[in-house]
């Protein structure tokens, strides 16, 4: 028998609902992510998506304040916190100040390619004054990477426009310098002591409780 007109019509209005929904939730909606209006992007990240707490950073690999931060500061949060905070790296080269950040950042995303982010950017930080080409190609070989795929990356410009989302989506969020944090969407601007950050992070933790 054949379906009544009206009841086609119904049938594809609950349709267009339910994935009008199935959308909003699934793309703007994230149970999981108390990184207040600032978006993680798909950025390399530690700690679990679902941690009370979310610090983005946004660094340059040449900044000689923000290796202080990775040095001295970072080792601290993620310490005393553990999978409480979930910590997000993006980019914000500055070409004035820093002529080699630009390329740091997408080799370092060409290693984010390879699974090894993380060693990779500790490298950078530990040898501010050696970014050139062949120093970011010798770095790839210690770890272990496929050199010729880091390579082609490198060469190729592969991630040149996902750095400079970056930088873009910072100018957006009011990042003027590096580095530059927001903790759960709170701004918190230069290598600041550990203190500071630890203030914060336990008045976001105070609230996740008390939810």
């Amino acid at each position: 028998m054949a379906l009544k007109p009206y009841l086609i019509a119904g049938s594809i209005a609950v349709a267009t609902v339910a994935v009008a929904l199935a959308i909003f939730f699934g793309v703007f909606y994230s149970p999981c992510s108390p990184a207040g209006n600032v978006s993680v992007d798909d950025d390399p990240a530690q700690g679990p998506e679902c941690a009370p707490v979310t610090i983005i950073e946004f660094s340059d690999f040449e900044c000689s304040f923000c290796a202080l931060y990775v040095n001295d500061t970072l080792p601290l949060i993620l310490e005393t916190y553990g999978d409480q905070v979930r910590y997000v790296f993006r980019d914000f080269p500055i070409a004035s100040k820093h002529p080699h950040a630009q390329k740091a950042a997408e080799a370092a995303q060409c290693a984010f390619e390879q699974g090894k982010f993380w060693e990779y950017h500790d490298i950078l930080f530990q040898n501010q004054d050696a970014l050139d080409l062949p120093d970011l190609q010798r770095y790839a070989t210690d770890l272990g990477l496929d050199e010729s795929a880091f390579n082609l990356c490198l060469d190729s410009g592969k991630y040149a426009e996902e750095v400079q989302k970056d930088f873009d989506d910072g100018l957006d969020y009011g990042v003027t310098g590096a580095p530059t944090f927001f903790i759960n969407g709170r701004r918190v601007a230069g290598a600041k002591p550990f203190a500071t950050f630890q203030i914060i992070i336990e008045e976001e933790l105070a609230k996740a409780s008390s939810q």
